[in-house]
């Protein structure tokens, strides 16, 4: 089904969001009915009108000034992030859907570059969180990390992932509102639409978080991995995105030099280029 609502749908999800209490609201009779602010409460907070405020929800008013953007980020206390997607759904980009997507092609040089690192885990995903391109490291590091493999659905459905990763609520909640900043206002996407419909069949967990609206993309961090041959690692990690392409990102593990992390990398180099080695005929 189309989204005819893109804001009206990420206000109503954000508004319910915010505790009435966090914001100097008191529930002077505890019996409030509605999850999070009402809509009347929010337009006073941001300063307009209830009449426009539910005009806004129902989709009836789709241009929103920038200035009333910012008033109601500030009443649904959003983070830059937040904002930013706030804005980019006001203003969608005036283009017609190509009926046939052009295919996702990792740029020569960066296939070139990360293909050299022997220490370097490094991997390129699509606009839909599908990895393009990987290393045999990355692979050797996480094994759900090969082409063709889609990010989200292993994140929720690879139950490896929930065995490496002890922060696994942190992992899922992280990829989703990844995947909300990649796609932004374009959610009628066909393909967008396949992914997001069978992982609310199958994940409870990935239909309430989807529900949330939450858009921040992955930069840079840290992260904890069980791994089943090396044992625990503590890694950061850097997301560039690659100029010249539709959303595509590189991703890259790195740990800290002299690190028992690095040692533990260094032998998962040292055997993921055995693997590369051909066999040897016997004498």
């Amino acid at each position: 089904m189309p989204h005819e609502n893109p804001i009206g749908e990420y206000l109503r999800a954000r508004r319910e969001l915010v505790r009435p209490e966090d914001i100097g609201i008191p529930d002077l009779t505890g019996r409030r009915r509605v999850h999070g602010l009402r809509r009347e409460e929010v337009a006073m907070l941001a300063g307009v009108s209830g009449d426009y405020y539910v005009r806004l929800e129902q989709g009836r008013d789709q241009h929103p000034s920038p200035q009333v953007l910012d008033a109601l980020a500030r009443a649904l206390q959003l983070d830059g992030d937040a904002t930013a997607h706030l804005h980019r759904l006001a203003t969608p980009p005036a283009r017609q859907r190509r009926k046939t997507p052009r295919p996702e092609k990792v740029p020569a040089g960066i296939l070139q570059l990360f293909a050299s690192w022997t220490q370097t885990p490094g991997y390129v995903y699509g606009r839909y969180m599908d990895v393009l391109a990987v290393n045999s490291l990355a692979t050797e590091l996480l094994p759900y990390y090969v082409k063709g493999e889609n990010l989200v659905r292993a994140a929720f459905l690879d139950p490896r992932v929930h065995d490496m990763h002890g922060n696994w609520e942190q992992v899922t909640d992280s990829t989703v509102a990844s995947l909300r900043a990649l796609v932004g206002p374009d959610v009628d996407d066909p393909r967008l639409n396949e992914l997001v419909g069978e992982l609310s069949v199958r994940s409870e967990r990935f239909r309430q978080l989807w529900a949330r609206h939450d858009a921040r993309p992955k930069r840079s961090g840290t992260v904890r991995i069980d791994h089943p041959l090396v044992g625990p690692l503590e890694l950061s990690y850097e997301r560039l995105p690659i100029p010249d392409t539709d959303r595509q990102t590189l991703g890259i593990y790195h740990a800290a030099p002299g690190s028992a992390s690095a040692q533990a990398l260094a032998l998962l180099a040292t055997s993921a280029a055995e693997e590369r080695e051909p066999a040897r005929p016997c004498p």
